[in-house]
């Protein structure tokens, strides 16, 4: 007669849909790149709502015309648009209204030296959830002037005619 013997393999837990979330993306600003020379990136946590989250899990959020200010010792991201949750109620949120940027003192302190004494301007590049929770990633930019972007373009399509050769030439 045959025993029973307990499975060896060990039964894995169902997963958690949100795991597969842990550093997903949300949104990009693709201008942001084109309209600025960009220096130094920090990430930033974000103070939201609850209808917030939920219409950023539902993808109606945008950061192209957003930016960053320092008011006092706190970091703010104005005119980035939430659209409102579907299924909220009267307590939905305003969609552009201002959110406080979460930052450590001593990164604060370094964008304060930045934005308001060296006219640097607080651009968001992307959103993303880490662990669940939103993020930006904010760059110190300086805006570029239309020549300074032709500038940029001519430099890309240069590059990109080296490659081209290059690839070429090992065939």
């Amino acid at each position: 007669m045959a025993e029973n013997k307990p499975a060896t393999k060990k039964q894995s837990a169902p997963r958690d849909p949100r795991r597969r979330q842990a550093e997903a993306h949300i949104c990009d600003n693709k201008n942001a790149r084109r309209n600025y020379e960009l220096f130094e990136k920090f990430d930033a946590g974000l103070v939201l709502q609850g209808t917030e989250v939920k219409s950023i899990r539902a993808g109606t959020v945008h950061i192209n015309d957003a930016y960053g200010t320092i008011e006092g010792s706190e970091a703010w991201l104005l005119r980035m648009h939430i659209g409102p949750y579907s299924h909220g109620n009267r307590a939905n949120h305003e969609p552009l209204r201002k959110r406080k940027l979460l930052l450590h003192g001593h990164e604060i302190r370094k964008l304060i030296g930045a934005v308001v004494e060296k006219g640097f301007t607080l651009v968001p590049l992307r959103l993303h959830w880490i662990k669940g929770r939103v993020k930006v990633e904010l760059a110190l930019g300086r805006g570029k002037s239309k020549g300074d972007r032709r500038e940029s373009i001519k430099k890309r399509d240069a590059s990109r005619e080296i490659d081209k050769a290059v690839k070429r030439a090992r065939k």
